[in-house]
């Protein structure tokens, strides 16, 4: 029931924005204000500003921080700098990704912890267990701070203005990927230059007392108020998974087509590191793959619709939306190869040859002509 879900600290003034509110991963959270399109683009011309605080965030500290958590994830977490941040998986002992992570070296920074995490907002509680249940043979303590910290996410290619007018000049900005703790209009924050949009952005890290006034004062200097909407089709038009959909605890980093992101060259043993540095290999067999898609029929497939390939059923849609920029319907797609012929799978697992494949997608018990394609489906423009 709607009642059940969390709100967060911007609660009220979604309210008096007239937003639509909807549930997502246990919380009340903005659908839309002013419509999907018109956020969309303000995004990708503008600048968004999105409530991003139902996601979650957990300190790790100790002397073997660093220890710990290169046992549970596939990246190397060495690599991490100082004040710089990695996009990571949380794996199991079956290589399935139980959630999607940024990994801060917040450098002892933030609450004097060694690692700070982000974690997807339906995660959070799953993710705080499984890490304590991993860490029990290293000195290190966990701590579920996400009920401490709000979050916005401030999009587009005049945010980096907007954060200057809030008293942070363009060369003090943090670059891709890194953070800082510095004041926005005297407020103290923690700023990264990262986001879920494919658009140069920032994500703001503060207290709950303190987001009402940032959220504010960064729509007074120009930001469009964004909801959970625009959201999903700007990540998916960049390309981006959304835990649940194109990741899950039984499918692979690989098999979410997300094998550049896992080193091959990793020494330390992590959950599930056999079977995925086996798929990196090409040792263990893919058993499934997620595939980007293009829709050729003027329909718009949504998550669950059935995927076939040569009148087979072959796998099932995980995402799919109209695209606002490009005017065609676009997703992703999980093709199982386990009843497909060999040379349809050896072909699909070759990026080249797979593009442009046909695919049938069942909407409202009809087929409707589809493609495989290449992602991102729009350019992204970081600012590195």
């Amino acid at each position: 029931m709607i009642e059940d879900n969390k709100k967060t600290a911007l609660f009220l003034e979604h309210q008096k924005l007239n937003a639509k509110m909807t549930p997502f991963g246990g919380w009340l959270m903005p659908l839309q204000y002013q419509g999907i399109i018109k956020e969309h683009a303000a995004t990708r011309k503008d600048a968004g500003v999105f409530d991003v605080s139902h996601m979650g965030q957990i300190i790790v500290r100790g002397k073997d921080s660093r220890a710990f958590l290169e046992s549970v994830v596939p990246q190397k977490i060495a690599s991490i700098s100082p004040n710089k941040a990695l996009y990571c998986h949380l794996t199991n002992d079956k290589g399935g990704v139980e959630d999607d992570l940024i990994i801060y070296n917040s450098n002892g920074v933030v609450e004097k912890s060694d690692y700070f995490i982000i974690a997807n907002a339906s995660q959070i509680e799953g993710d705080y267990s499984f890490l304590v249940n991993n860490s029990k043979n290293f000195d290190v303590e966990i701590i579920n701070k996400s009920n401490d910290y709000s979050m916005i996410a401030l999009q587009g290619p005049k945010s980096k203005f907007i954060i200057e007018k809030m008293g942070l000049n363009l060369n003090n900005q943090p670059k891709f990927f890194t953070f800082i703790n510095t004041k926005l209009d005297s407020l103290p924050v923690l700023l990264s230059r990262t986001g879920y949009t494919g658009e140069d952005g920032f994500e703001i890290i503060c207290s709950n007392d303190s987001v009402v006034s940032l959220w504010n004062k960064i729509i007074s200097n120009g930001a469009l108020p964004v909801g959970l909407g625009a959201r999903d089709t700007l990540r998916l038009e960049a390309g981006l998974p959304l835990y649940g959909h194109e990741l899950n605890n039984t499918s692979t980093p690989l098999e979410s087509s997300l094998g550049f992101f896992i080193p091959a060259d990793k020494k330390e043993n992590y959950l599930g590191k056999e079977i995925i540095i086996g798929q990196k290999t090409k040792k263990v067999p893919l058993r499934k793959k997620l595939f980007p898609y293009v829709m050729i029929d003027r329909q718009i497939a949504r998550s669950g619709y059935e995927v076939y390939i040569d009148n087979k059923k072959a796998g099932v849609v995980t995402s799919g939306t109209q695209s606002p920029t490009l005017g065609k319907a676009i997703g992703f797609c999980s093709i199982d190869f386990s009843n497909l012929d060999p040379s349809l799978v050896a072909k699909l697992n070759n990026s080249k040859e797979s593009v442009d494949i046909p695919l049938e997608i069942m909407v409202r018990n009809k087929l409707y002509n589809a493609k495989i394609t290449k992602k991102p489906f729009v350019s992204k423009n970081y600012v590195k």
